[in-house]
């Protein structure tokens, strides 16, 4: 039995460190763990373990793919607007009503917080309303989904 935990154990560090040393930052992700343990001459078991432990007990890894910083890159769908979330939220189904109708105060103002140009609120209004089935995509959509759904919709 001590022979097979040993061969087990053995595969797995040697498979790890060949893992390790393709692709080290697709293991550990980023955050400061990667930043303060990356510059390091060996890419081993144990520095990736540094860079995670790091990375998972500072909370650095949720912070900087919110803000884009500590080498971690923001989503390209990413809304960090609290104003707009909170909006949605609270608003989401005459939001669903003001899009079915293509027209609306509720819909106005959700363009206002996406950041849409006044002269582009027409454009807006009607291509949302045209795919407000990509949108709301069932009775149960969620606020994030809605949000993400609409910038889909705009950045097609």
């Amino acid at each position: 039995m001590k022979k097979v935990l040993s061969a087990v154990a053995m595969t797995l560090v040697l498979s790890g460190a060949a893992y390790a040393a393709a692709d080290a930052h697709r293991n550990t992700g980023c955050g400061l763990g990667t930043l303060i343990w990356e510059n390091r001459a060996d890419n081993s078991i144990l520095l990736q373990a540094f860079q995670a432990t790091t990375n998972g007990t500072s909370g650095s890894q949720t912070f900087g793919i919110s803000s884009g910083t500590s080498n971690c890159q923001q989503p390209s769908k990413f809304v960090s607007n609290d104003k707009l979330i909170n909006f949605v939220q609270a608003n989401m189904d005459n939001l669903a009503k003001d899009i079915a109708m293509g027209k609306g105060e509720t819909l106005d103002t959700y363009g206002e917080l996406l950041g849409v140009a006044p002269a582009q609120s027409v454009a807006f209004n009607s291509k949302l309303q045209n795919n407000f089935g990509s949108i709301f995509t069932s009775e149960h959509v969620v606020v994030a989904e809605v949000i993400d759904n609409t910038l889909t919709v705009l950045n097609n």
